[in-house]
């Protein structure tokens, strides 16, 4: 067991606290006067919903949603991804049959590594606890390896539900041909002259997280955060969500991400916006709590080969446009990523220049 002085690190499961039906939430969960959540703001201009296959195929209209929703938003909702809505339907209700297991099955899986209890990215909890300060999200969450293969730590894969390996797995390869087709769209936005210079960088030891999450219902929506703003570490995240909850910032004003049955949101991560330059930027976003409903939401998330350097595209560095962004190790970059999620800070802003 961890040492009792130390016991502040290891965050309450949140949604045994939801199931105790109280009123009022733990100190730890409430989030500070100038950060408390707000509603989502609506726009005239709408966040864009790309059609893939329509893209792929030459659109020029789809190819200028793409941009605008890049360049403006650093996110965009997919239609005609050609994932079957029955595979979707399947990754949510595995996800949530997972939820539902009885504690003690769940912690099998637990990502606090042996008896000191010790943080791990992979396995079933809550996310990094720096202090005792430090304000917790309403939410856990299950990452897992999923590419490659060989990375995979099997031991943290449930067996309950029974189909949930293969779901998952048949869900992964799926959205991995979905983000090689974005990149490489994203690579035409940013004037790459090789069109797969993105999605060749997400290479055969590439490293693909999948990460489950449930927010419980809250009884005090108003006083806490489901996730805190951040933006992803990554190249590319590709989002299955049940209902909204989730938004996105933009000229200083959150704005909600619609769920559409059928849609995935995809955005931008880090790693791009230092590869393009700045061209691109990772987009800041955060989760609200809900009173009246969970929400469950199934995210991907697209890295580089660990030992890979992340530097920005050369040809992309010019008289008038000087490099913006220091290179930095994909290993050490998710490692600084998780302690600028606990401290509330763009891990991004660390390799500005």
């Amino acid at each position: 067991m961890a040492d009792d002085d130390q016991q502040w690190k290891i965050p309450p499961n949140v949604q045994e606290l939801a199931a105790a039906g109280r009123d009022e939430l733990p100190s730890r969960y409430v989030v500070p006067d100038h950060d408390r959540p707000t509603s989502g703001v609506a726009s005239d201009d709408p966040i864009p919903v790309v059609d893939l296959s329509r893209l792929y195929s030459g659109a020029a209209d789809e190819a200028a949603k793409l941009r605008s929703a890049l360049q403006n938003w650093g996110l965009f909702l997919a239609v005609g991804h050609g994932i079957e809505s029955a595979l979707l339907d399947e990754m949510m209700a595995v996800t949530r049959e997972f939820f539902k297991l009885p504690l003690e099955e769940k912690q099998k899986y637990t990502n606090l590594a042996g008896s000191k209890k010790e943080y791990q990215l992979e396995g079933y909890g809550g996310d990094m606890v720096l202090s005792e300060t430090q304000v917790l999200d309403w939410c856990d969450r299950f990452y897992l390896v999923v590419e490659p293969e060989s990375r995979r730590l099997l031991d943290l894969w449930p067996t309950q539900p029974p189909s949930f390996r293969d779901v998952l797995q048949r869900y992964a390869a799926r959205c991995r041909e979905l983000a090689d087709g974005v990149l490489r769209e994203v690579s035409k936005v940013v004037g790459l002259r090789e069109e797969r210079y993105l999605a060749d960088m997400v290479d055969e030891k590439a490293v693909t997280y999948v990460r489950l999450n449930l927010y419980p219902r809250c009884p005090r929506p108003d006083k806490v955060l489901g996730f805190k703003p951040h933006s992803d570490g990554n190249m590319l995240t590709v989002l299955l969500a049940n209902t909204v909850g989730l938004q996105v910032l933009r000229d200083g004003e959150w704005y909600d991400v619609p769920v559409v049955p059928g849609t995935l949101v995809v955005n931008l991560g880090d790693t791009v916006e230092v590869v393009s330059n700045g061209l691109l930027k990772s987009p800041i976003h955060k989760v609200v709590a809900n009173s009246e409903r969970e929400r469950v939401s199934v995210g991907a998330f697209y890295t580089l080969d660990p030992e890979r350097e992340v530097e920005l595209a050369p040809e992309l560095v010019s008289k008038d446009r000087p490099k913006r962004y220091e290179k930095m190790k994909t290993s050490d970059y998710i490692r600084e990523l998780q302690k600028s999620l606990a401290r509330g800070e763009r891990a991004v802003d660390r390799v500005k220049i």
